[in-house]
C-alpha cells in the first residue's frame, strides 16, 4: 500500500510540474519576452531622443515636470492628506502627491504622486467643462482665481470665465480631509437667446502606466455603471476599444494596484459613461469620462452642475466610508478583491480585527495563521485519518498484487472489495488536503493587494511587510515569496511530509 501511495503521490508531483512547465512555457515565457521588447524598443527611442535632441519619429518630446508646472498659473492644495496644485489654465487638477505614502521606507523617500501636468511623460490628471455650440472652456482656458487663498477643508476656491459672447462660467473646488474634491460648476446665459450645454467629466492618462508585473492584479478601467461593476485592464481596453455604459448615478475612474482617480456624479442624475482610448503622437491616451444630459439655460438664468473626484489611496475604510455616506454603489470594489472574493473580504476583515486588538500587523498575520491552520485542521485530519487506514490495509493488498501479479483487472477487482469491506475511500485522504487550497490563494491575494500593509514593518527586524525578497515575512508563514517573472501566484499544499509550494 506504501508503495501505492507513493505512487500517487509521484503522479500528482510530476502532473502538477508538468502543467506549470506548459504554463510557463506558452505563457508566462511569451509574456516576459514580450515586455521586455517593449522595453528595449522604448530604450532605443530614449536613445534616440538623446543623441539627437528631438524625439524619434512618432513619439512626442516632453518637459520635466516642474517646467511643465510652469506652462500655468496655478493655485495651491494643502490638506492633511494632499498636497498639490490646480491649473488655471484648463482649470484642472493636475498636480497631486499623497503625504501619507511613500515610494520607499526611506525618510528621505518622495511621497507618492498620484496627478502629473500634461507637457510632462505619463501626464494624469482630471478635466472638466461644458459641450455646447458656444465657446465653452476647455483645456486651453485660462480661469482667473476669484478671492485668491489655498485650497484646503473648509476653504473652497472660486475660478472663473467669460467666454466674450453672454456666457460666464464659475468654478467652485473643495475638497475634504482625505481624497475627495467636490468640482461644482455653474453657467449663468447673459444673452438674448437660449443656450443648450451638457456637463462632462473626465480623469485622462496619457501613456500606459507601468503596471504589476503579476497577471493577478488589477489595473485598468474600473467604476460601477447600470448596477453592475465595470473593470477593464489596459491590455483588454485597448484591444476592445471605447465602451459605453448609460447610468444613473454610480462611478468610474482609472485604477492602479494602490491608488485610485474616480470619478462621482450625483447618483441621480442620468450619465453616459465611457471608457475611451486614443493616440496622441504614438502615445495610448485613457479616459474614464462621463457626459451628462443637456440643460437648457434660458436668458438670464444660471445652470448649475457638480461631481466629486476621488484621488487617493484605495484603503478599504475609507472607501466604504464614502460608499456609506456618499451612497456610491461598489465604492470598496476599487479594491481587487479577486473571484475569491467571497474568502478574501471575511480573510481581511479579520485581519483587520487582529491588527485593531494587536496594534502590529506581523502579530495580526500570526493570529491569523494559527486561525486558519486550527480551521483547517479538521480537514487535515480526515487525510491522515484516511491515510492512516489506507497503510493498515498495506500488507492485504500486497498479497492481492502478489496472488494476482499477472491479472491487473482482478488485481483491481479484490482491490476494491477490500476497499468496500473495510469502508475505505481512497480518494478521501486527497480532497480534504485539497480543499484548503482557496483559503490560502485568498489568504494571498489579500496580503498582497491591501494598501493597509503597505510599508508596514514587522517587529523591526523585517521593515516592510509587501518587501518580497526572500527573507522577507512572507517564509515565516509557510509562503514562498511572489516571483514575478515565474510565479503569478503561490499556493500552499499541506501535505504529509511538509508544505509542497507550487507557482499556478
Amino acid at each position: 500500500m506504501d508503495k501505492e501511495n507513493s505512487r500517487n503521490t509521484i503522479i500528482f508531483v510530476v502532473t502538477t510540474i508538468a502543467l506549470l512547465v506548459l504554463y510557463e512555457v506558452f505563457v508566462v515565457g511569451p509574456r516576459t519576452r514580450q515586455h521586455a521588447a517593449e522595453m528595449r524598443a522604448q530604450a532605443a527611442q530614449a536613445q534616440i531622443a538623446a543623441s539627437t535632441g528631438v524625439a524619434a519619429a512618432g513619439h512626442p518630446t516632453y518637459v520635466a515636470r516642474a517646467q511643465a508646472l510652469a506652462g500655468s498659473p496655478r493655485v495651491q492644495i494643502d490638506t492633511p492628506a494632499l498636497e498639490g496644485s490646480i491649473a488655471l489654465k484648463g482649470g484642472r487638477i493636475d498636480d497631486l502627491f499623497l503625504k501619507d505614502y511613500r515610494e520607499t521606507i526611506a525618510k528621505t523617500s518622495p511621497p507618492v504622486e498620484l496627478f502629473r501636468p500634461e507637457g510632462a511623460k505619463d501626464a494624469y490628471f482630471t478635466d472638466f467643462g461644458w459641450i455646447g455650440p458656444a465657446p465653452t472652456p476647455g483645456p486651453a482656458t485660462l480661469w482667473r482665481q476669484t478671492g485668491g487663498g489655498t485650497l484646503a477643508p473648509g476653504a473652497p476656491i472660486t475660478l472663473s470665465w467669460d467666454n466674450g459672447q453672454g456666457l460666464t462660467f464659475t468654478r467652485t473646488v473643495s475638497v475634504d480631509k482625505l481624497y475627495m474634491f467636490t468640482v461644482a460648476d455653474t453657467v449663468t446665459n447673459h444673452g438674448a437667446s437660449p443656450i443648450k450645454l451638457a456637463p462632462y467629466a473626465s480623469v485622462e492618462r496619457k501613456g500606459q502606466p507601468e503596471l504589476s508585473k503579476s497577471l493577478y492584479i488589477f489595473e485598468g478601467a474600473v467604476g460601477a455603471l447600470g448596477g453592475q461593476l465595470r473593470m477593464e485592464t489596459y491590455k483588454g481596453w485597448k484591444k476592445k476599444g471605447d465602451q459605453t455604459f448609460d447610468s444613473t448615478g454610480g462611478w468610474l475612474g482609472l485604477t492602479d494596484k494602490y491608488w485610485l482617480a474616480a470619478l462621482v456624479p450625483s447618483q441621480t442624475t442620468p450619465i453616459k459613461g465611457q471608457y475611451r482610448v486614443d493616440t496622441d503622437n504614438g502615445v495610448d491616451v485613457f479616459y474614464a469620462h462621463y457626459l451628462a444630459p443637456t440643460i437648457d439655460v434660458a436668458p438670464g438664468a444660471t445652470a448649475e452642475t457638480s461631481t466629486r473626484v476621488f484621488a487617493g489611496a484605495k484603503k478599504v475604510s475609507v472607501l466604504q466610508a464614502y460608499q456609506k455616506a456618499l451612497g456610491i454603489p461598489h465604492f470598496d470594489d476599487a479594491v481587487d478583491w479577486g473571484m475569491l472574493w467571497f474568502l478574501t473580504r471575511p480573510i481581511f476583515w479579520l485581519l483587520i480585527k487582529l491588527y485593531d486588538l494587536t496594534g502590529n500587523f506581523g502579530l495580526a498575520l500570526l493570529a491569523l495563521t494559527v486561525i486558519v491552520k486550527a480551521a483547517t485542521f479538521p480537514l487535515a485530519n480526515r487525510s491522515y485519518a484516511s491515510a492512516s487506514k489506507m497503510k493498515l490495509l498495506a500488507p492485504e493488498i500486497d498479497k492481492i498484487k502478489k496472488q494476482y501479479k499477472d491479472d491487473a483487472a482482478k488485481q483491481q477487482q479484490e482491490t476494491m472489495a477490500l476497499y468496500q469491506r473495510e469502508k475505505i475511500n481512497p480518494v478521501a485522504g486527497c480532497l480534504p488536503a485539497l480543499i484548503p487550497l482557496p483559503i490560502f490563494f485568498a489568504l494571498y491575494k489579500v496580503l498582497f493587494v491591501t494598501i493597509e500593509m503597505r510599508q508596514a514593518p514587522f517587529f523591526g527586524f523585517i521593515k516592510d511587510l509587501s518587501d518580497r525578497d526572500p527573507t522577507s515575512v512572507w517564509n515565516l508563514f509557510g509562503l514562498i515569496p511572489w516571483n514575478p517573472e515565474t510565479a503569478p501566484l503561490v499556493g500552499t499544499i499541506i501535505g504529509g511530509a511538509g508544505p509542497l509550494h507550487i507557482g499556478l
